[in-house]
């Protein structure tokens, strides 16, 4: 695989040949595995972290090959969104593991001396990772990283809409890590509804909203943990105090970075009335400046993964008002880089996440109009702010809620290994990145030890509850 590939791009999805009864029987052996405790040991899970180091070293020109054909990207993109965000995310966990498996003081209450509390964090079991087909590397890995890191055993499910990608991910994990306590599942609808009938100690999944609902309810049938890394429609602010040109750039960027398909990406941008124009027209040169007169001749401007995606991105421009782009070409999946305008709150193009290189813009005549607008929402994934205002950087973050929010720039929290990363409400569920993905696959357990050189507590504890315990109760408690 040398370039992206029309046809390549073109192959069906990966076509599982796992069945139900094979499935049952991996998660059996992974569940016999961690029986063992062999992943409990600090050892092994470094052994396994720089094992994936080691596997993305050795082929990262393979998996950019593989993900330029999946998904359409420019190398760099490639480059940069998956394998170096990945190889951040191992670096992160080997550096920092020995020190986050260390047990964490605490201090008991007074009434329990003499006594010694602290906490460890123990791993979960046999844990599950599914996959979306946008970042398709680094989100296998990165959740990954968490789990092995927090010493479970798990099982690996690529999305079959990167092909490619997935090949290589079942290939190579086998090749590097311990098949007794790692395997990889490849396969479509009919393989992760098995996956998901098993028993899991946790369910990391990164999708849409639709399937998330569905991973919810397969794990509360085994009370299960999960984390759910979904979407949204994320807004943008971009206030009359934007620096202008800077501000462009960095949204465009943010915007049209794997030509949309970014969960984090500014969805809609809310711009003040008394700077829309002006910002209209940054914009426009801000796009010709990234990508030329024909974005489609641009070796730096990605595709929409598949047909059917682009069908839907194409469906939502039906009746709306472009000021730049709106050019389309189903037979390479090309969407122009596009701005919209005079965009109706209550077009369908502002009803679902849009997932492609189309940017509503919506004027608002002040800062506290599109607060409201946002609030009247459900809760985004992230939001990005662009204003050298401080006073309505503070108002936007006090009065509205996201799971994360970049300031002046865009996408870049989520992809920073030592930034928490998750949703709120219906943009998911638990957070994730460096430690926070190794306390995501743990349970932190709490241990307190009572010394035994003294019975006062006991005595004061035990029955009879005669009066003077009664007093003494109430004295530490406060009550009198």
């Amino acid at each position: 695989m040398d370039k992206v590939s029309t046809t390549g791009r073109r192959l069906p999805p990966v076509q599982g040949t796992a069945s139900a009864e094979d499935i049952a029987a991996i998660v059996k052996k992974l569940r016999d595995t961690f029986n063992t405790r062999k992943t409990h040991d600090i050892n092994w899970r470094m052994g396994q972290l720089k094992a994936m180091r080691a596997m993305l070293k050795e082929h990262y020109r393979e998996f950019i090959d593989a993900l330029t054909y999946d998904t359409g990207r420019p190398l760099y993109e490639a480059w940069t969104g998956d394998v170096f965000c990945a190889q951040n995310e191992i670096d992160v966990a080997i550096k920092g593991l020995k020190k986050w498996v260390r047990p964490r003081p605490l201090e008991p209450d007074f009434g329990f001396f003499p006594s010694k509390a602290w906490t460890v964090l123990d791993p979960l079991g046999v844990t599950l990772v599914i996959a979306p087909w946008n970042y398709p590397l680094e989100l296998v890995m990165n959740p990954t990283v968490g789990a092995i890191g927090a010493g479970n055993c798990v099982v690996i499910k690529p999305s079959e809409i990167a092909p490619h990608t997935s090949g290589l991910v079942a290939k190579y994990v086998p090749q590097y890590m311990d098949n007794d306590a790692v395997a990889v599942v490849e396969g479509g609808v009919a393989q992760t509804t098995a996956l998901l009938a098993q028993h899991f100690d946790h369910i990391f999944y990164t999708g849409n909203g639709r399937v998330g609902r569905i991973v919810l309810e397969a794990a509360a049938k085994n009370l299960t943990t999960v984390n759910l890394e979904l979407g949204g429609k994320c807004p943008a602010f971009f206030t009359k105090n934007a620096k202008m040109q800077v501000a462009c750039r960095r949204l465009a960027w943010g915007k049209f970075y794997n030509n949309g398909q970014t969960c984090t990406a500014p969805d809609y941008v809310l711009v003040e009335k008394s700077v829309e124009q002006p910002f209209l027209e940054c914009m426009a040169k801000t796009i010709k400046e990234f990508y030329g007169d024909d974005p489609q001749k641009s070796e730096d401007y990605g595709r929409i993964v598949n047909v059917h995606h682009f069908r839907r991105v194409v469906a939502l421009l039906k009746d709306q008002q472009v000021y730049v782009g709106g050019r389309t070409d189903e037979s390479d999946l090309y969407i122009e880089p596009t701005v919209l305008v005079n965009v109706s709150p209550d077009s369908p193009l502002m009803q679902e996440e849009i997932f492609g290189p189309v940017m509503p813009v919506i004027a608002v005549p002040d800062l506290e109009t599109a607060i409201q607008f946002v609030n009247a929402r459900p809760k985004p994934l992230a939001q990005c702010i662009y204003t050298e205002d401080r006073g309505e950087e503070r108002m936007i973050l006090e009065r509205t809620t996201a799971g994360g929010v970049d300031i002046n720039t865009a996408n870049l929290h989520s992809a920073t290994p030592g930034i928490p990363f998750g949703g709120v409400g219906p943009s998911g569920m638990g957070t994730y990145h460096g430690k926070l993905s190794f306390e995501a696959f743990s349970h932190r357990k709490s241990v307190i030890r009572q010394g035994t050189w003294t019975e006062l507590v006991s005595q004061a504890i035990n029955p009879p509850y005669t009066k003077w315990k009664w007093n003494l109760a109430k004295f530490l408690s406060g009550t009198y």
